[in-house]
């Protein structure tokens, strides 16, 4: 739950997959998914400042979604927020309420564990003492503020904690033989038990295994992505990866990818929601373009040049990617993308702290023809009838 943050694939990597195209997001659920992502955003400044709305991510609003999905439609699960640089200075409805705060409090969590992982490694700035100090000591007030935001919940964040100071210790273990899902572990624990307590706050107790077992899925899954897209900067860099280390090739990889999607749909069938339509598009529908993305095969416009339906990897090789921007330095950045707009009117602008190409967000052209001829995207889903 840390896209905003970092994209590498050492430590926690919990969310930062999902980015949906909005000619797949029909039916008003463009304004749904944009309300979430706002809503996560200003219950992040809400709660605990402006600086902490720096952890916004596009996947920690599924927890938002999740929640509101089990969930009765009232008219206090919206409110209209004000003009925003990143909405083009355009008012919005955006969700409230329980779901939005879970998102922030596992959000601040997870990006302070990050803030430390990167500290301990000495990454950029963070080698020098000062800044160092500076980051932990924000890694310290994010951490006190995601676990009180959590306890007014009654969701514990130690959890969350625990799996990332285990994370460590696995990778300093991990070496060529290891199983690749010893080393996703810690991420899949974290995010399951994110997913399985929103069942907790929409009163649906039925619920929280079968989204239990999505959310280890999608964490294992949002860990192999990770890896795959980070795989040639790290090889450059000498940065740990799980892959590398562990000797995994991008073809298991790519197994264990397309294996998550599956289960993930499955479990979804056994949860009762009362409006899981925007749930299923990011879980069931997008996750699958996630992957093709990560992996190089998506044929669709809007996703970049794809590999007309070859197989993963065939005959071809990842280009090499500039290497990430520390935490600090990515904050600076992030601070001249929103000043100058470019993260809302820009057709393209780098990542703050990963430097992977991003599109701003109002120019997500409504009824956009990007369903180009063999677009993964537009066939029909497996999992449903629905025709999407």
């Amino acid at each position: 739950m840390r896209h905003a943050l970092v994209n590498d694939s050492r430590g926690i990597v919990v969310f930062g997959i999902v980015r949906p195209c909005t000619h797949r997001l029909a039916d008003g659920l463009k304004a749904e998914w944009t309300a979430h992502l706002c809503g996560l955003c200003l219950a992040l400044r809400a709660d605990h400042g402006q600086f902490s709305r720096v952890v916004t991510n596009y996947d920690g609003l599924i927890v938002s979604v999740l929640t509101e999905a089990q969930t009765e439609r009232t008219a206090r699960q919206r409110r209209t927020a004000g003009p925003c640089p990143l909405r083009g200075m355009r008012t919005a409805p955006i969700a409230r309420g329980e779901g939005a705060r879970l998102a922030a409090s596992v959000s601040l969590v997870l990006a302070s564990a990050k803030i430390r992982d990167h500290v301990a490694d000495g990454d950029g700035l963070l080698r020098r003492r000062p800044l160092a100090a500076a980051a932990r000591r924000v890694a310290h007030g994010w951490d006190r503020a995601g676990a009180r935001t959590g306890a007014e919940l009654g969701f514990d964040t130690a959890v969350l904690v625990d799996a990332v100071e285990r994370q460590q210790g696995i990778e300093a273990l991990a070496g060529p033989g290891t199983p690749l899902l010893t080393v996703t572990e810690p991420t899949e624990t974290a995010t399951a038990a994110a997913f399985a307590y929103t069942a907790v706050l929409a009163g649906r107790p039925g619920n929280s295994a079968p989204l239990a077992e999505a959310g280890r899925l999608f964490g294992r899954l949002a860990h192999l992505l990770d890896a795959v897209e980070d795989q040639p900067a790290d090889a450059a860099s000498g940065a740990w990866n799980p892959l590398t280390a562990t000797g995994t090739s991008r073809a298991e990889a790519r197994r264990l990818a397309d294996d998550a999607v599956r289960g993930i749909r499955s479990a979804l069938r056994d949860v009762e929601f009362t409006d899981g339509r925007l749930a299923h598009v990011l879980l069931a529908h997008e996750l699958r373009v996630s992957v093709d993305r990560a992996f190089g095969t998506t044929a669709c416009a809007h996703e970049g040049q794809g590999s007309g339906g070859l197989p993963p990897g065939f005959g071809q090789q990842p280009p090499p990617k500039p290497g990430k921007r520390g935490f600090l330095a990515g904050c600076a950045v992030f601070v001249g993308l929103c000043c100058t707009c470019r993260l809302c009117c820009a057709d393209e602008y780098e990542g703050p702290w990963s430097r992977k190409k991003r599109e701003g967000c109002c120019n997500w052209s409504d009824g956009c023809d990007c369903c180009c001829e063999g677009c993964d995207c537009c066939d029909a889903c497996s999992c449903c009838d629905c025709g999407a």
